[in-house]
């Protein structure tokens, strides 16, 4: 074996090392061509305390219920409607389409979802306030519809339970309003 294929080799073996070393402490960078492997870096600090915040969020199983209760609630008035709940960030965590729902309902519950989880009030509640601010609707996401309620923790908004498909508002929120009820059974 000549001299420059023992050092390839060799710089190949070291930087496989180097590489394995990597998962524990940090990035390794390797040159195979020059024969010579990088220093490692240093993995990230962990953020201190003061630098982070906590959350209240539902689970997929909680925010599952709510959706079921809603839907539920629609179903024992003979309503076909769709169901949405959102996270406090305006996620979904969950859509259920009822049997016979239409095919706007879906959308038309998560906007509504959302609505009420980013202002903290029922969409209800919030549609009277687009006499006094009219741009409100212009809001990408939203639906100033009633069927909307938010889902709360200690006063603050975690999520947002949304109906659609009935034929008022009023019913929508008022199953909305069930599946808000049946987080806390």
């Amino acid at each position: 074996m000549n001299l420059t294929k023992k050092n390839k080799k060799l710089a190949l073996s070291a930087t496989a090392l180097a590489i394995a070393a990597a998962g524990t402490f940090g990035v390794v960078t390797a040159n195979a061509a020059s024969g010579t492997a990088g220093t490692a870096v240093p993995a990230a600090a962990p953020a201190a305390g003061q630098n982070l915040t906590t959350s209240t969020h539902l689970t997929v199983t909680a925010a599952t219920k709510a959706a079921q209760a809603a839907l539920n609630a629609a179903g024992k008035e003979n309503q076909k409607v769709s169901v949405a709940v959102v996270d406090r960030d305006g996620n979904t965590i969950v859509t259920l389409r009822g049997d016979g729902a239409g095919p706007q309902s879906p959308e038309s519950a998560e906007r509504k979802a959302y609505t009420a989880v980013s202002w903290n009030a029922p969409t209800s509640e919030l549609a009277k306030r687009l006499a006094q601010n009219p741009n409100l609707k212009d809001i990408p996401g939203t639906l100033f519809l009633a069927g909307g309620a938010p889902v709360q923790a200690k006063g603050a908004p975690i999520a947002g339970v949304g109906v659609a498909g009935a034929p008022s508002g009023d019913l929508d929120e008022k199953f909305a309003q069930a599946g808000v009820a049946a987080l806390g059974k």
